[in-house]
């Protein structure tokens, strides 16, 4: 984890100076430094002297890659406890319906509106309203199984699945259809506070030590003073909150909370003391490096989950065959 962090740092600093303008290392760093102590006078010597390079690094890569870091964390840790929840594998954050449903509140935002904020707020209050409608449909006598909580999901994301397709069939084909198609690909160019997405991660990393009991026998569980059932509903709820929020700003990134945690697994196995801030760290720094070369290897963006499912499906398969299949 320690190597990691030092490798995500120096990547970090590496790509704060690598795009279509290219900063010098020294330099690039001489506006952080100055930036980050808060020196007017220096700053505003050094927007005389090269107003284009403080503006590229303070004003768009500095604040993208921050949110890459953040975006490829939380989705990581989403995964990896997504996975622990349903003791499966193949479970990704989108297993609730989550990323469907901020789909089509994104969707049917941008076809009625072109605000940003409505189109991020619809966003996220659909997401979180498909969680919503997977528990009332999962719940039996008043009770929620893992079966059906995974069963429902798979039914409600076909049907917000269907709403989109829906919006983009009756969308105007040449301004609103390219728009949420756009969207619905992920990008990392809407820059905003991400003051829901880091405490989730806080309080996950907090909680992760209780997460290798899940493994367990309810029973046994309650019996080393773990309420099985409320931890799951906690996890849940942050795991999806993370999500919708992930989501409703950077449309839908794929892959990176299915095939993260299982590198995690490779690196420090599955504890998840280990696993959860292994899987933050990795997350972090492979977004970083897929969002540098969706902007940078051709002239026009690359959508991300283009990009993520290009590199993503491919490993997967191979770790598979690895693993023979099995567990990693």
């Amino acid at each position: 984890v320690l190597l990691l962090a030092m490798a995500l740092t120096g990547v970090f600093l590496i790509l704060l100076c690598v795009g279509r303008y290219s900063v010098p290392p020294l330099e690039a760093f001489r506006i952080m430094g100055v930036a980050l102590f808060r020196d007017g006078q220096a700053l505003e010597a050094l927007k005389a002297e090269n107003p284009f390079g403080v503006s590229v690094i303070l004003g768009s890569r500095l604040p993208r890659l921050l949110m890459g870091m953040i975006v490829g964390a939380g989705l990581s840790v989403a995964g990896a406890t997504y996975q622990a929840i349903f003791g499966n594998p193949l479970v990704s954050p989108d297993i609730l319906g989550v990323s469907s449903g901020a789909g089509f509140g994104a969707s049917l935002g941008i076809l009625l509106s072109t605000s940003t904020l409505i189109i991020q707020g619809s966003a996220l209050t659909f997401g979180l309203l498909a969680v919503l409608m997977v528990f009332l449909v999962s719940k039996v006598n008043g009770r929620t199984e893992l079966f059906t909580l995974v069963l429902s999901g798979v039914i409600i994301q076909a049907l917000f699945d269907a709403l989109v397709s829906l919006i983009k069939y009756v969308s105007d084909p040449q301004e609103k259809l390219p728009a949420i198609t756009v969207w619905l690909m992920g990008s990392l160019a809407i820059i905003v506070s991400c003051v829901i997405i880091l405490p989730c991660i806080a309080v996950l990393l907090t909680l992760r030590w209780k997460m290798n009991l899940l493994s367990l026998d309810e029973e046994e569980a309650r019996s080393l003073g773990v309420n099985v059932h409320r931890l799951r509903s906690v996890v849940i709820v942050l795991s999806t909150l993370m999500t919708g929020v992930t989501v409703s700003l950077c449309g839908v990134i794929g892959w990176i909370g299915l095939v993260i945690p299982h590198v995690g697994r490779m690196l420090v196995g599955n504890d998840h003391r280990a696993l959860l801030p292994a899987s933050a760290l990795l997350g972090a720094l492979y977004l970083l490096l897929i969002d540098t070369i969706a902007r940078t290897a051709t002239a026009a963006e690359i959508p991300l989950s283009i990009l993520t499912a290009i590199i993503g499906a491919p490993f997967f398969a191979w770790m598979l065959r690895k693993t023979s299949g099995g567990s990693t």
